[in-house]
């Protein structure tokens, strides 16, 4: 008896072993692929501005070692500049109540861009990323809401700066 217990055993897991190559299999098929370091066509890249922004800040840190300062005595002046000319955070009333209370908003994070290289040839045109979510509100949890918003403009500017990597790639 115990020997059956043992085959039946070992029969569940070789089905479920074949159901895992089988979805490995259907997934490569279809051509999904797990996010990898994007590559680059250049060695090094200067953030402009290199302080202040939140967004320039994200996006030195996925950039890594490629990094390299604009101005820089000496060393080896980067391949390719990013520079960030506007980054801003727009909150609009979407729905009001018959009372006049808001009860939606519309968050908006806008980016605008350029790539160039240090001696001033454009590489990538001005370019203009916007992102948007709307938020409830709810008077009695306005401290709750306003974390949201804060997760919310966030999570758009982590969208915004993989959206940037991809087209620096």
């Amino acid at each position: 008896m115990n020997t059956a217990l043992c085959t039946r055993r070992t029969v569940l897991s070789r089905g479920a072993r074949w159901s895992v190559v089988a979805g490995a299999a259907l997934l490569g098929s279809c051509g999904f692929k797990l996010r990898a370091t994007p590559n680059f066509a250049f060695e090094t890249i200067a953030v402009n501005p290199e302080t202040g922004s939140v967004l320039a800040a994200e996006i030195s840190r996925n950039l890594g070692s490629r990094l390299r300062p604009l101005a820089t005595s000496g060393a080896e002046a980067p391949q390719v500049v990013l520079d960030i000319l506007q980054e801003a955070r727009e909150k609009s009333v979407v729905g009001v109540t018959s009372a006049g209370l808001v009860r939606e908003y519309q968050l908006r994070l806008r980016v605008r861009f350029r790539v160039r290289t240090p001696q001033g040839r454009t590489l990538l045109a001005e370019t203009e990323l916007v992102q948007s979510r709307d938020i409830s509100f709810n008077e009695v949890a306005v401290l709750a809401k306003e974390f949201e918003e804060q997760l919310l403009y966030r999570d758009m500017q982590s969208d915004v700066v993989q959206q940037v990597l991809r087209r620096l790639a």
